[in-house]
Order: structure tokens, then C-alpha cells, then sequence
């Protein structure tokens, strides 16, 4: 077993943390860090991985970080203070006088790198900027220096471009034409095919770029240059990338990021010099094995940026196979001493290893598991640790499809990476906007984004497609690394697919294809297919999934209800570990097309006689729906939602039956289905609200019209009834909706409980059951206490409490949402995200009110928050006794609520579970 890394005490003064200023700057190099891997609030992932590693004694170039402060700072004040400006000061005087060097002067030149890091790892999203100190006089040293002018001129250019985009805005599309016309001029495919004077002419033509664009010249100050690319990498916190990306990943927009400032190495040197990125494990699927992939004579942003198709990492040891050794055994001990899988990036000058990051990794759902799994068995960490590994999200990843191939033609366009598992199917779009277009508000459209390379810029059209490719980049690429954070399919690196994004084009084996068009992508093989094929789902009936969860389950306090309707929904739901059915909705009962009819009928008919006769048809119906759930659900509870829509639902749209009225009045003007048609339109005309979703709906239809919830009641009754009596553990739950007030629950309470003793007397045989109601509305929660007098159970229905918490309406909320998100009026939609402030205080009130006068009083959450694991999280604090979700939601909500649970007992004991 390797050991682990040495931890030497920092060279700090004693006093210093107890000193009233802020230490805005902490230093690394020469063995020694004030820092350590526990300040990553301050220093971010980054800063605080190569203190740490600098702590240990690793080769970590010299450099210094500006913690987080500073940003929050200048992001508050659009300036830095005069303490911060003094401290970048002295810091970059330590670090030339450690290095012997100038920033940017003298024979021997001081460059650096400039590079974002914030607490919460976020891939790209903000900015970096390499090689500063370079201008017109220090490149000429550095060419002396090296005897090399090709890598002086082409870090450079790399400086110009770089310093141009992220400090100076100017467009990248102005850099790239550039270079790609150098590049046609001088007939060359490979950037490391041209040579010292062109690439000085490409740094000559960006400077000339600049000034045109902006007015101003490219700054020739090395001090200048770091100040600005400083503050440039602040401003990028708030980036649009940046900040879709953290409404993503629920990730606070007060962190604020770190900047660490580095003594640069370079991996454009020559033919023993490169760069790379790898992980300690596979992160696509948890392999125990080396993996990453590296590029000779390059610097860090070809390899992630997809630029190049990198070279696999193993083959660094047939290139340079004493750096490759001092590789594994550093990063071997870097996993052993974080006790989790390590991303690293590393550079390689003249033959000589840097260590510039290490993190931890990004991972797929699979892997995630897997590595938990491993990591114990190993025993590196234990079961606690592992199950606060994988985030519950992930966990979907066991439930990806994969492509049905049965009976089909499989035409296989290309192979590229296998870069994040699954299958998906789409419509090809060139461009993030055009995803975001096609996909729509809801994301009904399936859509497929090609690129030849994904960029930060893309986050918000790789949120709404269904899959990414690309035809460059390896497994480390942009695209890879986010997708697989995503729990998306990702095929990257189909290098003989050509895109032309401009013309909307992807040409494959002299065949095009153009936006609009389907293809189908397995992100487990790398495949890319012509054409739609089906999917299959995927079965939670995994060993090593099963095996995690049996060692998160036994934390829950909350049990973990499914929504379903239907009895094949019932068994998914069991299949995914649901321990109930939270949410029966019986209207959609009424929409199959055996049934529409006679619910229309009822809905239609003159007297209480000939809709009791409807209602009637309807009873055998509901009944034998509602046998096969609660035979599905053996031993668990059923909670079954009476009718809750408006009634106008179930007829057909007024604008619908006009056309036809109109059609026919001209073509048959006598017939017997126009006098039909007519009547059917004033009874639609009678049912028209204005406001539908507060209107006659829910327990008002009851109320009006006792029969229909007698016929439910009945239905339900019976049903719990015949299955007992065959043997089955049923437990019903009568729900009533959009109750406001005591007196409604009451009515009907009444009836519910008149029917099933009804029920019991005529089979001569009881089962135990429960009368409760959904909260939805303001006022049921502020009269909570009243209505738990009838009610022995509350579920929180958060869709429509949502909706009239703040007033939305869930249906036209698309309208204005982007716009409230842009402006960080909200941080996340609503409906996806529970409300903690507004609507979670309701519920803490209705919840505190109920229980006050019903101790027993069982609570849960039926609305889809209750798959969303940040609302799960907040239910456990309520104490709520289930949350209910749609199946597929179900391990997802088993394992934040089983984290917030262990969470909190490790609170209790002062320990901090997710860093084990």
C-alpha cells in the first residue's frame, strides 16, 4: 500500500489567522504552502489542490493564489481594494525572487498563468490565461533564451489570442480566421506544422485584430497584462457560462472564484515537452485503471478544448517512459491521500514532470458507484463516506436507454469516443441557440448538438439536447467532461465526420447531412447512426447498484412513494424500490378511449337518473383499475387522489366542435350528429371558466355533485375489499384535492366514510384506511390545524402550491422565466426547484398547524419536487414522513433522502460526511 502524502506543518505566522485583516494571498513554492487541500471556500479546488500538493513536496511550478474575497469583492465594488493590489504586488516580488526571474523582463523572463478556481469544480466555465508577461521585447529573450524561436513566437500568439477573447472581447471567430488562414497559405493541416515566422506573423495580424477592434492596443506592461487578466478572470464568474452552468448544478453565485497565478512550464518547447489531463480511474465507467490522454509539443487548451484529437495516456510510456512512472506513482499517492478519484493536468518540459491540478474528478453515475464500491473494498474509505460519492442524480445513469437494434438497419456512419454512456436519439442542430430553439420551453424536441468541438459558450444547448458529438477531442475534451457530468450520451472524436457549422452541414463518407436530420448516437460503443432507431429503458436490476443502496437505505427516515396511475406503472415503481403510491391521479383513468365516451355521457346528462346510470358504467372500471394497483402494491400504501380537474377537460375544445358545427351546417344541415354536436357545444359553453385552475375543480366538484365522489369512493372501497380478500395487504389512502377550509374536508370526509362503511357492511369485511387531503393552496396551510380535525393525513401538492404561492401559472411561465433567470431574480425554476423561502415556509407553517392538532398526523409531498434532491433534502428537515415522484425518480429520491438523513447525524457528531 502506498503511503500517504506527507502533511508538514505550513510555514505560517502563529498569529496570523487571528488577525483582524484579511490574508487575501497566500504563497506556494519551494516546498512550502500557506495554504492546505481544507481551504478550497478561499482558494478554490484548484488553488487549494496545488497547495496541498506543494505541501507534500511534488513538482508544483511556484505561484501564488487570491482567494475568493477578492472576487466578492470586486464583483461588489467593480474594483480591488488597495489591500489587494499591494498583496498581488508583494506575492509576484516572492515569486521572482524564488525564480531569479522578472515578470516579463530580462534575459531570462518571468511568464505566467492566470487561472480561475472556485470551490465547487466547474469545468471550463470560467477563464484561463497562459504565457503572461510576453511582449514584444520578452518573446525575442525568450527565443534567445531557448534557441527556439518557433515555441516563443507560438506561445505568443497563444498570449494575444488568449489575452484578446477573455480580457479585450474580441471575438474568437477573428483569432481563428486568422490562424486558419496561415495555415491554408502555408499548406499545412497540423498546427505544429508551421514554423517560427508564421507564427510571428499570426501574432503580428492578432495585435493588428485587436486595435481594430477595440480601439486599443495589446498592452506591452507585464504588470498591466496580469493586472487585467486578473480582474478579466473575476469578471468571468458571472459569465453566461458560468452562471448556467451553477443553475445547473445548484451552485450558490456567491462563491465567487479563486485566481491562481503560476510560474508557467511549457509543453510547446519541443519534441520532450507536452501536456495532458488524466484521471486515477476510468470516469466513464470506474475501471481501476490509469486513463487520461496527453499531446506532445502542446500547451493545456489544446487537450481540453478538443482543439486536437490527443494521444492515449498509456502511450506516454512508450514516448517517455520515466516521466510516465513518475506520473502513476504521484498520482497514485494524490488518490490515496484524498481517498477519492483524482482528475490531474500536468505538464511536461525538456523531459521534466509539473504537477498544475489536481481535483476530484468528474464522473458518470456508473462510475460513481462503481469506484464507491471499489474504495471500500479497498479500504480507503467506508460506507458512510461512499454513499455521499455519488450524487443522487447519478444515479439515473443506471436507468439510461440504450438503442433498440432488433429487426432494424443499423447504418453506421462513424466511431468515435465512447465518451459518456447511453443512447439518444435527435434531430441534428449545429449550434447551442439552435438547441435551446428546437428543443423548445419543455424540451419536447429531441435534439443532438454537433459540433466539431464544444466550448464553454455551448452549456445552455448542451443542457437541452439529448446528446452531444463532436469530431474532435479525446476523452478529457470539453465535451466529454461536462456531458458525463450531465448524464449525458456523448460521442466525441468521430475524426472522419466533417462539420461545417456556418453552412449547417455534416458530411460522412460523401454523404450530408443538415440540420433537422435524425441520427442516433451509443455512447457506450462510440457508434453514430443514420436515422431514428428506437430505445429500450433500462432495468434497475443491477448487483452493484443494489448492493450501494442497500447501504444508503438504512439511513431514511423518509419512506419513497412513486406517482402512478395505471397498474404497469405501480410494478416499475416497485421495480425501482418504491415503498407506496403517493399519487393516484383517477382522471387520467377517464381519457382511454373505452371510457371517454361514457364520462362524457355522465358529464351530459339531463337528470340525476341518467348520470347515476353513467356513473355506474364508470364504477366496474375504476374498480378493476384500482385492484390491479393495490395488488401491485402488496403491503404498501396506496394514497388514490379523487377527481380533480374541471369537467370541461373531458369534452372536446369548443374551437374544435365550431369548426365542425360550420362544416356540417353547410354539408348536412338536417343531420341527427349536427343537433348532437349543438348540444354538446352549450354544455362545453356552460363548463367555460374563465380561470379553470381555480375554478370547479377538486373537492368542489365533489361537493356540488356528492354522486361522483360516491361513485370513486365506492370504486376505491370495493376494490381494497376484493383484494384483501384475496390475500393482498391493502392500505388506501382517500385523498381529497383543493381543499381551503375545514368545512370542505368535512363534506367530503362524510361521504367517503358513509361509502366505505357502506362497502364493509355489504362485503362483510373492513380493511383499514385513511381520509386526508392534499394542501395546494395558501389558505389550507394557514388553516392546517382546523382541517386536520378530518384529516388524518396532509400530502403537499407543491405544482399547484407553487402556482398560487407566487401567482404563476405552471403553463405560461416560459414567457418570463429566461428573463428572470438572466437577471438572477430567481435562481431556479420553481416548479423544478422547491421554493424554499415562500413556499417551503407555507409548508413548515401547515405542517407545524397539523401536527399541533393531529400528533400522529402523517405528512408527504406528492408534486414532482419529490424526485428533485435538493427539495427531498428540505423535506427531511420538515419531517415529513414519505415524498412521492414519478418511478424513474424513485432512486434518485432514495438517495438524497437517505444523504440528508446521514448528513445530519454526522452534524450531530461534528463531522463533515461528504468529505468522508
Amino acid at each position: 500500500m502506498e503511503a500517504a502524502l506527507p502533511l508538514p506543518v505550513p510555514s505560517l505566522d502563529p498569529g496570523a489567522t487571528k488577525k483582524s485583516r484579511i490574508q487575501y494571498v497566500y504563497f506556494f513554492g519551494a516546498g512550502e504552502s500557506e495554504g492546505t487541500a481544507e481551504m478550497k471556500n478561499e482558494l478554490g479546488g484548484k488553488g487549494a489542490g496545488v497547495a496541498e500538493m506543494t505541501r507534500a513536496g511534488l513538482p508544483v511550478p511556484p505561484g501564488f493564489t487570491i482567494q475568493t474575497e477578492a472576487c466578492r469583492e470586486y464583483m461588489r465594488d467593480g474594483s480591488n481594494s488597495a489591500e489587494v493590489e499591494a498583496a498581488t504586488i508583494t506575492a509576484l516580488h516572492r515569486l521572482e525572487e524564488l525564480q531569479g526571474q522578472k515578470l516579463g523582463a530580462g534575459e531570462n523572463p518571468l511568464l505566467v498563468s492566470v487561472r480561475s478556481g472556485a470551490a465547487v469544480s466547474m469545468p471550463g466555465m470560467m477563464d484561463t490565461i497562459l504565457n503572461v508577461g510576453l511582449n514584444d521585447e520578452s518573446v525575442e529573450a525568450l527565443a534567445n533564451r531557448t534557441g527556439n524561436p518557433r515555441f516563443a513566437y507560438d506561445s505568443y500568439r497563444r498570449l494575444i489570442q488568449m489575452f484578446g477573447e477573455i480580457v479585450m472581447e474580441v471575438p474568437k471567430q477573428v483569432f481563428d480566421h486568422i490562424f486558419d488562414g496561415q495555415k491554408k497559405k502555408k499548406k499545412v493541416s497540423e498546427d505544429t506544422g508551421l514554423d517560427a515566422d508564421s507564427l510571428r506573423a499570426i501574432a503580428d495580424s492578432y495585435k493588428q485584430a485587436i486595435k481594430k477592434h477595440t480601439k486599443r492596443t495589446f498592452p506591452q506592461r507585464p504588470q498591466e497584462q496580469l493586472t487585467m487578466a486578473r480582474d478579466a478572470v473575476f469578471r468571468s464568474w458571472n459569465n453566461d457560462r458560468a452562471r448556467t452552468y451553477r443553475r445547473i448544478n445548484h451552485i450558490p453565485d456567491d462563491l465567487g472564484t479563486a485566481v491562481t497565478v503560476q510560474a508557467m512550464v511549457f509543453g510547446n518547447l519541443g519534441e520532450t515537452s507536452g501536456t495532458g489531463v488524466g484521471f486515477t480511474r476510468n470516469p466513464a465507467t470506474g475501471e481501476h485503471e490509469f486513463y487520461g490522454e496527453f499531446l506532445m509539443n502542446a500547451q493545456g487548451e489544446d487537450v481540453v478544448s478538443g482543439i486536437r484529437t490527443p494521444i492515449p495516456i498509456s502511450e506516454l510510456n512508450r514516448v517517455l517512459p520515466d516521466v510516465y512512472r513518475q506520473l502513476r506513482e504521484i498520482t497514485t499517492r494524490l488518490e490515496r491521500h484524498y481517498r477519492d478519484m483524482q482528475d490531474f493536468e500536468f505538464t511536461i518540459q525538456d523531459g521534466k514532470l509539473y504537477m498544475l491540478q489536481t481535483r476530484s474528478g468528474k464522473r458518470t453515475g456508473r462510475a460513481a458507484i462503481m469506484i464507491a464500491l471499489d474504495m471500500v473494498n479497498e479500504g480507503l474509505i467506508d460506507q458512510t463516506t461512499a454513499i455521499f460519492r455519488v450524487e443522487p442524480n447519478q444515479v439515473y445513469d443506471f436507468l439510461l436507454p440504450r438503442l433498440d437494434e432488433t429487426g432494424a438497419t443499423v447504418d453506421v456512419l462513424s466511431k468515435g469516443l465512447p465518451a459518456s454512456p447511453g443512447a439518444a436519439v435527435g434531430q441534428i442542430v449545429f449550434t447551442a441557440d439552435e438547441a435551446v430553439q428546437k428543443a423548445g420551453p419543455h424540451k419536447k424536441n429531441p435534439v443532438i448538438l454537433v459540433r466539431a468541438e464544444t466550448t464553454p459558450e455551448d452549456i445552455h444547448g448542451m443542457e437541452v439536447s439529448v446528446g452531444i458529438l463532436t469530431s474532435r477531442g479525446g476523452m478529457t475534451s470539453h465535451a466529454a467532461v461536462v456531458t458525463r457530468g450531465m448524464g449525458k450520451c456523448c460521442v466525441a472524436g468521430a475524426g472522419d465526420i466533417s462539420i461545417d457549422e456556418v453552412t449547417g452541414q455534416m458530411v460522412v463518407k460523401d454523404r450530408v447531412f443538415r440540420s433537422g436530420d435524425w441520427i442516433s448516437l451509443d455512447g457506450t460503443t462510440g457508434r453514430v447512426i443514420a436515422g431514428k432507431l428506437h430505445t429500450l429503458p433500462a432495468t434497475p436490476d443491477v448487483p452493484e447498484l443494489k448492493k450501494f443502496m442497500s447501504w444508503a437505505d438504512p439511513y431514511r427516515t423518509m419512506r419513497v412513494r412513486a406517482n402512478a396511475d395505471i397498474p404497469r406503472d405501480a410494478i416499475h415503481a416497485r421495480d425501482f424500490g418504491a415503498e407506496g403510491i403517493g399519487l393516484c391521479r383517477t382522471e387520467h383513468m377517464f381519457f382511454a378511449d373505452d371510457r371517454i365516451a361514457i364520462m362524457r355521457e355522465m358529464i351530459l346528462a339531463p337528470t340525476k337518473a341518467e348520470q347515476k346510470r353513467a356513473l355506474n358504467k364508470l364504477l366496474p372500471m375504476q374498480r378493476s383499475d384500482f385492484l390491479g394497483i393495490f395488488k401491485a402494491m402488496d403491503g404498501f400504501p396506496v394514497t388514490i387522489r379523487l377527481l380533480d380537474p374541471p369537467l370541461h377537460e373531458f369534452l372536446p375544445r369548443r374551437e374544435n366542435l365550431m369548426v365542425e358545427i360550420a362544416t356540417l351546417e353547410v354539408t348536412t344541415p338536417r343531420s341527427a350528429k349536427l343537433k348532437e354536436l349543438r348540444k354538446l357545444l352549450r354544455r362545453v359553453d356552460e363548463l367555460h371558466e374563465i380561470n379553470p385552475m381555480l375554478g370547479h375543480r377538486g373537492c368542489r366538484l365533489g361537493i356540488t355533485d356528492p354522486a361522483i365522489s360516491e361513485m370513486q369512493s365506492r370504486a376505491i372501497f370495493e376494490a381494497a375489499v376484493q383484494a384483501s380478500k384475496q390475500g393482498f395487504k391493502v392500505l388506501p389512502e382517500v385523498m381529497v384535492p383543493l381543499v381551503s377550509g375545514l368545512k370542505e374536508m368535512a363534506n367530503q370526509g362524510a361521504i367517503i366514510r358513509r361509502v366505505a362503511e357502506e362497502v364493509f357492511a355489504d362485503k362483510h369485511h373492513r380493511v383499514e384506511y385513511m381520509v386526508g387531503t392534499m394542501i395546494e393552496l395558501p389558505r389550507a396551510a394557514m388553516c392546517a390545524d382546523d382541517i386536520a380535525k378530518e384529516a388524518e393525513f396532509f400530502s403537499f401538492g407543491t405544482n399547484d402550491l407553487t402556482q398560487t404561492a407566487f401567482g404563476f401559472s405552471r403553463d405560461d411561465i416560459n414567457k418570463f422565466l429566461p428573463s428572470y433567470l438572466e437577471q438572477g431574480i430567481l435562481k431556479q425554476d420553481p416548479f423544478a426547484v422547491l421554493d424554499r423561502e415562500g413556499v417551503g415556509r407555507i409548508m413548515q407553517t401547515a405542517c407545524d398547524l397539523g401536527r399541533k392538532q393531529r400528533k400522529d398526523l402523517k405528512i408527504g409531498i406528492c408534486g414532482e419536487h419529490g424526485g428533485e434532491p435538493s427539495s427531498v433534502e428540505f423535506c427531511h428537515k420538515l419531517g415529513l414522513n414519505y415524498v412521492s415522484c414519478s418511478p424513474f425518480r424513485v432512486l434518485t429520491a432514495r438517495l438524497a433522502a437517505a444523504q440528508a438523513a446521514a448528513r445530519e447525524k454526522l452534524k450531530d457528531k461534528k463531522l463533515d460526511g461528504p468529505n468522508g
